[in-house]
Order: C-alpha cells, then sequence, then structure tokens
C-alpha cells in the first residue's frame, strides 16, 4: 500500500506520521528526542547535525516498519519549529549552532526597534506580520552584526533548521513562504525578502534562501546519507509549512470563527483567515500558509514548561499527583492568581523581562491552590491573547485543541468552561504532521483546496463549558488582567 509521511521537526522532539491515501489509520509512528542547549543564562540553542541525526533516526525507524508490512512512501511532507537562525558556509553546512525561538540574547535589538526606532519597527511588522521581538531571526541578525561581526562577514547564507534539512535532501536552497513569514524579513505581499528588513539585519537577501510555496516538491538527492533513511529513490518532498499553519491545518480549523489552541512545552491560539491580519499595536503573528489561507494568532513562552516547574521546582512530586491534587480546588483557586510569566513573555505582552508571579496569596492556600492557579493563568494568558485575536478576526465559536496539554481531561475541561465554548479534540494528537499530509494531498490534486482537505480531519471527543464555572471564571478573568497590568 503506498503512504504519506507528515514528518514534525519540533523544538523537543522530532517526530513522524505515516497514514494511507485514505487516511483511515495510521501505519507506522516514530519519534526521537532533540536536545537543546543553554550555554549561557537567556540563550536557547541546538546542534543542527543533532537534529539532522534525530530526523535520520525517525525516518529510518518509520520506513522499517513500513516496509515490514509491504507499504511504500510515495511523498514526505515537512511541519517545522519557527524562528531558528543559523549561520552556513557555501556547502550547506552550519557555522553555528542553531538559535532557537526561545533564545532571548536579542533583547536590546528588539527593544530598539520598539523604542528609539520605533517607526521602523513598526513598517517591519506592517510590511512581515511578524511582531518584533528576540526570537525573530530580524533581531537575531541583528544581535550578531553587533556581537559576532566576524561570523556575519564569514557565513555564505543564513537560514533555519528548515533550510538547512530542505538542502541536505534535496540539494536546493530554498524556505518555504510559511517559514519566511515567520523571520521578520519577508516581504508577505509582494512574496520576497523585505530590503528595509534585510538593510536592518546586515544581510543581504542573496544570502537567504529562495522563497517557494508551501506545497513546492522537489525529488530525493542521492548521497550515503539520504540512502540510509530507506526512502524510495523515486520519492517525492513536500517542502510543508511551519508548525503553527500546520497544525491549524492538521486540527480542521479552517473555517471563521474555529479556533485552535495549542499548548506543549509554549502555546499558541491562533485563527485561518483568507486575508493577511495586521494589529495596530504589533502584537498578532500573521503567517502564510498558502496564497488563500493565512493563520493569525499569538504564541505564548509558557505552556507545558509551567507545569513541568510546578513538579520539578515547586511541588517535587509527579504531574499525575499534582493534577489530581488540584482537581479538588474550585474554579478561581479561592482568589489565588498565577502570572505565568516564567520564561519572559510574547503575546501578549511582548516583554522578554517580564516575570512570574503568584497574587493574592492567603493562610488558607495550599500546595494544590498553587498548582491550580498556575493551570489557570496559562489558559488566562491564552483567553487574553483571544481577545485581541477575536477583534480582528471575530468571535470564536468552538476551540480545537491539541498538544500534550489534551492527554488532561482536566486541563482542557478548563479550557472549555474558561472560554465558554465547547472544546474538540483531534482523533490525532499530530496535527502538524497530519497538517502535513493533508497539505500534500493538495499539492498532489488529491483534494481541490484546503478547505476541502481540512473535512477530512476526524474529532475525538468534545468538552462542552459548565455556565455555573464560566462565569467564575469571567470575574476571576477580569481580577487576573488587573493583576497582569499592575505587575508586568
Amino acid at each position: 500500500m503506498n503512504c504519506f509521511v507528515g514528518v514534525d521537526v519540533g523544538t523537543t522532539n522530532v517526530k513522524a506520521l505515516a497514514l494511507p491515501p485514505d487516511l483511515s489509520r495510521v501505519l507506522a509512528h516514530a519519534s526521537a528526542p532533540v536536545e537543546t542547549l543553554h550555554p549561557k543564562p537567556g540563550y536557547a540553542e541546538q546542534d543542527p547535525a543533532k537534529v539532522w541525526s534525530a530526523f535520520r533516526t525517525v525516518i529510518a525507524d518509520l520506513t522499517r516498519q513500513l516496509t515490514r508490512e509491504g507499504h511504500t512512501v510515495t511523498h514526505v511532507a515537512f511541519s517545522t519549529a519557527m524562528h531558528s537562525l543559523l549561520a552556513m558556509d557555501a556547502h550547506g553546512e552550519p557555522m553555528s549552532n542553531a538559535i532557537l525561538w526561545s533564545d532571548n540574547r536579542a533583547e536590546a535589538e528588539a527593544a530598539d526597534l520598539r523604542t528609539t526606532h520605533a517607526d521602523l519597527g513598526n513598517q517591519i511588522y506592517q510590511q512581515t506580520g511578524t511582531p518584533i521581538h528576540p526570537m525573530i531571526p530580524l533581531c537575531k541578525l541583528a544581535w550578531l552584526r553587533q556581537h559576532e561581526p566576524r561570523l556575519l562577514a564569514r557565513a555564505v547564507r543564513f537560514g533555519s533548521i528548515k533550510e538547512y534539512l530542505w538542502y541536505k535532501l534535496t540539494g536546493k536552497i530554498e524556505v518555504d513562504y510559511s517559514i519566511a513569514t515567520a523571520t521578520g524579513l519577508f516581504d508577505a505581499a509582494n512574496r520576497q525578502w523585505s530590503e528595509l528588513a534585510t538593510n536592518y539585519a546586515g544581510v543581504r537577501p542573496d544570502q537567504l534562501a529562495t522563497p517557494v510555496p508551501t506545497t513546492t516538491q522537489r525529488p530525493l538527492q542521492k548521497s550515503p546519507e539520504t540512502a540510509r533513511l530507506g526512502l524510495p529513490e523515486n520519492v517525492s518532498l513536500v517542502i510543508g509549512a511551519s508548525d503553527g499553519c500546520l497544525a491549524n491545518l492538521g486540527a480542521g480549523a479552517i473555517k471563521r470563527g474555529t479556533t485552535t489552541l495549542t499548548i506543549g512545552t509554549s502555546g499558541a491560539i491562533r485563527q485561518t483567515v483568507r486575508k493577511p491580519l495586521r494589529d495596530e499595536h504589533g502584537r498578532l503573528f500573521c503567517y502564510m500558509l498558502d496564497k488563500d489561507h493565512y493563520v493569525v494568532g499569538g504564541p505564548t513562552n509558557n505552556g507545558g514548561n509551567v507545569l513541568e516547574w510546578l513538579s520539578e521546582k515547586l511541588t517535587k512530586a509527579d504531574v499525575k499527583t499534582i493534577l489530581t491534587e488540584a482537581e479538588a480546588i474550585p474554579p478561581g483557586s479561592d482568589g489565588l492568581l498565577f502570572l505565568p510569566y516564567l520564561q519572559g513573555e510574547r503575546a501578549p505582552l511582548w516583554n522578554a523581562d517580564a516575570r512570574g508571579a503568584y497574587l493574592h496569596v492567603a493562610w488558607q492556600h495550599t500546595q494544590a491552590h498553587f498548582v491550580r492557579a498556575a493551570l489557570e493563568g496559562v489558559l488566562f494568558n491564552l483567553m487574553a491573547i483571544n481577545e485581541l485575536l477575536m477583534r480582528e478576526t471575530g468571535p470564536t465559536r468552538v476551540i480545537h485543541a491539541n498538544g500534550g496539554f489534551a492527554q488532561s481531561t482536566f486541563w482542557v475541561q478548563m479550557l472549555a468552561d474558561m472560554s465558554g465554548v465547547p472544546v474538540r479534540l483531534n482523533t490525532s494528537n499530530e496535527s502538524g504532521s497530519m497538517g502535513g499530509i493533508l497539505l500534500t494531498m493538495k499539492a498532489i490534486g488529491l483534494v481541490k483546496t484546503l478547505d476541502e482537505a481540512a473535512k477530512l480531519v476526524t474529532f475525538g471527543d468534545t468538552y462542552e463549558p459548565n455556565p455555573k464555572r464560566h462565569r467564575t471564571y469571567q470575574q476571576t478573568f477580569k481580577q487576573w488582567q488587573l493583576g497582569v497590568g499592575k505587575n508586568t
């Protein structure tokens, strides 16, 4: 049986999923972890060679599974994390580690574009749709200009993990429109690198990859390294898009009023729209999925990592135990509030210096209160982003939820109660990989539109909001917003 593969190259893991053309069942699945390095406070890097090694491990594992069952891979599509940056030589080999989205070393450069050169920063945002923040390659390149001028001068080109992997697989120096629109360097309207942004960053457009549509297909180049992947020689590689855009598609969230909420290590809330949108204050991103679909929303630095912090550093108890204890606490945590800014914040604050805090701590508050308030704080922050989003897109009528948090029925029900709308879970939680497969179907003509592709997504449980708890959360959210205003 022929099959499609979707690969999701995330910050924590490389994952791959194989499905038949009718999407009826999972034929194979594989995963491998990727290590993040923190050489200095505020730094977050990955070794591109180790990401490539994890990618090869995953694909080789997947193809072995498929071969044993008599399946043949015809297409592989790619979903990758956004905002990484590495320098490369003339042969496409790394000259540096990849600087990740969570790296905050470019705080000063981002602040410069928000204050001293705010007019320029706003022009770049309006042109690119990427909020000004240390996460974006625009600011990272400006940091290299100030702190690593020799590297900036010696490098032949700059790109992300996506460009590096794509070059290893195809020999082509290309980047999809979706990843490009997340760099802060791409003129989205004209589908080309922005002269305004590249001049500020200190690079030439010819040092960046050629932007191509997300449905672009290339053959697998022959090399000793690609031979070990176990893929057929005639396999077609689909360049795909960013993880955020494909998570929307893979969650079936294409229609107006359908909002996607993802919480993994970090989190995001997004809607799919038919034309580019810009927030007048530069707080929402707008990334391209294809020429007819754009994904607008906001990311948070603080999602599942807050639960990890609670478990490892605050309670010293396993996640299952603290979730069970927190479930016994009433909504609103008896007045205890948590600002979840443990690692600075992107949306809605766009402040890398923001820090977390517990507010209104009282004698009666227990460890379970602290856990529940933290979980509520993560969702309150996402609801604050959604308020900004709804001003541009209209009301949220249903939420399609995915990511690691979707494994907790308690946390998902909390989301339904807080938002006041139904929350639906996908049958498969691998929305990035699924989105890549659906994009493949559009690329090869099995479906005519992404709207048609999204209808193929299947769903599991739906969580309905509890009206009483929703009223409680509406009042608590107002108090939480006042707390944010006073403490950030």
